[in-house]
């Protein structure tokens, strides 16, 4: 018997954004989702634009259990995550710890297959950077959602993310943030009357 998607079903039940106002709150399952979506829509616009061989498919699936350490550690917040060194190592540690314990739940014989999306040690660092691109765009839409709705909470968070947007190497960010983030600025009226 194995309790690894019972763990997994919890997903929903973390919060992320602990210490801020939301207007409308979001878990990190449905955050696994909208990473998964964008990490699969940046492998394409790198194959398609950029000459890259990346399959979307996997970097959707790395991107769907990216977070799934945090069903046994929660969704950290970032200022106390990032506070100062010692903080940050301690908690690769849990993490690691965390995902570890993902691992063992996995039966035996798909230990290999799982092994490279519940663990950070087996992750393939390509698609690694490009969930963690796409991890960053989500969670700047969420700032850009949350500002649209009239909540300054996440002014800090959406500065610092754009910066971190900038600085990204992947071109195929930059296309994404062109081609895609202007529609976040609009409203649903607005949306349906440019389609």
């Amino acid at each position: 018997m194995s309790h690894l998607f019972a763990h997994l079903a919890r997903m929903k039940l973390i919060q992320r954004w602990p210490l801020m106002y939301n207007v409308r709150s979001e878990n990190v399952q449905e955050h696994s989702l909208q990473v998964a979506m964008v990490a699969h829509a940046l492998a394409i616009i790198s194959n398609q634009k950029f000459g890259t061989q990346l399959s979307p498919d996997r970097a959707a699936t790395v991107a769907i259990f990216h977070d799934a350490s945090e069903i046994l550690t929660g969704d950290l917040p970032t200022p106390v995550k990032y506070f100062n060194k010692e903080i940050e190592a301690e908690y690769k540690k849990i993490e690691a710890i965390a995902e570890h314990r993902l691992l063992e739940m996995v039966p035996e014989e798909f230990k290999s297959d799982y092994q490279s999306l519940l663990s950070s040690e087996y992750a393939d660092s390509e698609y690694k950077q490009l969930v963690k691109s796409a991890d960053t765009l989500c969670a700047f839409l969420k700032c850009l959602e949350e500002h649209r709705a009239g909540n300054n909470e996440f002014n800090t968070a959406r500065k610092r993310l754009e910066q971190s947007l900038e600085q990204d190497p992947n071109p195929a960010v930059k296309y994404f943030i062109d081609c895609f983030i202007p529609s976040f600025k609009l409203n649903l009226d607005d949306i349906n009357r440019l389609l």
